[in-house]
């Protein structure tokens, strides 16, 4: 019996341990992650109705921005309800399809976001260091064959690692994490992981690396060209153009490289669920208010539609 259940290859759900055991604390964690997930869907929606509405928001860089609100959007839906759920459900179970199709598309979405971030940074490089020809280079085809490729290549990628991953014989259907994660999975097999690991570097590279050396070539003649520009106002302008992208990549990629490429220890489960919850939860939420607040086209946009709102009352 006990050698059938080191080889059980197939289970028919999982239990998700989610993040605290505590009823009042769960409570407090719904009524919180309730909110951010309400201002989630509004924020991305607003941008993109803000985009579809606004002609001068048809550019290149609101292409991408249009792209990413929309990940967003699947990305918080694809976590943040069944979460929301087992914080206030007692049995907190998750079918064994479900399990593969959240882990699936959590990967997929994630990693579209971090290839279109990497085309959005040399997005912004055309338009700081090449600016005559912006409108040349960044073409409507180019713009849409850049962002199909970012998800290609995201789901892609999403596909072979979520294979790998649910073709081990688990030994058990426990899974510390409030949701379906590949580290969290891969604990519950009975065998050697190695290889299993190697290729979560492998992903990590590909998905994290790479985009993040496309931005640090991106930003460093951006930079470049900020200084050899002469005038403060020129100086600031063109910052400005590249400043909301930045506070963004800065914190995409800084919480996922520590999750998935950092040095493992004792409390790394704990910490991995923080950094996912961050990412799940708080990015999402947090890009609509960056790219609005700092953003003067998206604020003056706003401004517009609902200055149309009052003039129709």
């Amino acid at each position: 019996m006990g050698q059938e259940n080191k080889t059980q290859t197939w289970v028919s759900e999982f239990i998700l341990l989610g993040l605290s055991s505590d009823r009042e604390t769960q409570v407090s964690l719904f009524v919180l992650f309730l909110t951010m997930y309400l201002v989630t869907i509004v924020g991305n929606f607003l941008i993109l109705l803000l985009i579809r509405l606004d002609s001068r928001l048809h550019t290149p860089m609101y292409f991408f921005l249009t792209v990413l609100s929309f990940v967003d959007l699947c990305y918080a839906n694809s976590i943040a309800p069944q979460m929301l759920a087992h914080l206030l459900s007692a049995q907190k179970s998750i079918p064994f399809h479900s399990c593969v199709l959240q882990l699936y598309a959590s990967l997929a979405l994630g990693g579209s976001e971090f290839f279109l971030l990497g085309a959005m940074a040399y997005d912004r490089y055309v338009a700081v260091c090449h600016p005559l020809h912006y409108t040349v280079i960044m073409h409507g085809g180019l713009c849409v064959r850049l962002a199909a490729g970012c998800l290609v290549a995201g789901f892609t990628n999403s596909l072979m690692e979520t294979i790998i991953t649910f073709q081990l014989p688990l030994c058990h259907n426990i899974i510390n994490h409030f949701a379906c994660e590949t580290l969290a999975v891969l604990r519950l097999a009975c065998v050697d992981i190695s290889f299993n690991m190697v290729m979560v570097a492998i992903s990590g590279f590909l998905v994290i690396t790479l985009p993040c050396t496309l931005v640090l070539f991106s930003y460093g003649h951006i930079v470049a060209a900020i200084l050899h520009i002469h005038s403060t106002r020129g100086r600031s302008k063109a910052f400005g153009t590249c400043a909301s992208h930045l506070t963004v990549v800065c914190m995409c990629f800084g919480a996922t490289i520590f999750t998935y490429l950092g040095p493992r220890s004792a409390s790394s489960v704990e910490e991995e669920k923080m950094v996912a919850l961050f990412y799940a939860v708080m990015a999402p939420m947090l890009n609509p208010l960056i790219y609005s607040l700092r953003n003067k086209d998206v604020t003056a946009a706003l401004w517009k539609v609902l200055e149309k709102f009052r003039d129709k009352e």
